[in-house]
């Protein structure tokens, strides 16, 4: 973790601390005791006897696969991470904003920025990398602009409101 990554590395994402505390908590529990509770289900499965048609022993499997998935996913991001306060309230649109737009005529409030910041907020979440997210980084409160969708079609956007996200 450093606090000037995002200035050296594009790739860096801004955490707020309490995000980066739960994501470290739950980092550490996969690497210890959630390891130890996904081998003693395999080992619990496999004394039953044949592997081939044991459901518990495929299901402790795919839920090994999902952890270490998970492991390696927390294990980027936390290194790559840079944790502090949330960015200024100048209106200006950056990771770890709380963003209102008028998009294609529907008014939204969205978290700009790495969903783990979001945590059980239940806020939408929309990433630096998205398309709607590419178009909006950097611009101010007032402006209009568009992105393209998916499906080709340009989408208008105008921001509305951007305040730092507090959870």
């Amino acid at each position: 973790m450093s606090t000037n990554t995002h200035e050296t590395d594009p790739n860096a994402q801004w955490l707020t601390q309490e995000a980066f505390d739960r994501l470290q908590a739950e980092l550490n529990h996969l690497r210890g005791p959630g390891r130890q509770e996904i081998v003693d289900k395999i080992e619990a499965a496999r004394e039953e006897g044949d592997l081939k048609e044991n459901g518990g022993y495929h299901a402790a499997k795919d839920e090994q696969g999902k952890a270490e998935a998970r492991i390696q996913y927390l294990t980027q991001l936390l290194e790559k991470a840079y944790v502090g306060e949330a960015p200024a309230g100048d209106g200006t649109v950056v990771p770890g904003m709380k963003v209102t737009a008028s998009v294609a005529g529907n008014e939204m409030t969205f978290l700009f920025g790495n969903r783990e910041i979001a945590g059980d907020s239940g806020m939408d979440v929309y990433s630096p990398d998205s398309p709607i997210g590419q178009a909006i980084n950097g611009s101010k409160v007032g402006d209009t602009l568009s992105y393209a969708a998916p499906n080709g079609k340009e989408i208008p956007v105008e921001i509305k409101a951007s305040e730092p996200f507090t959870g």
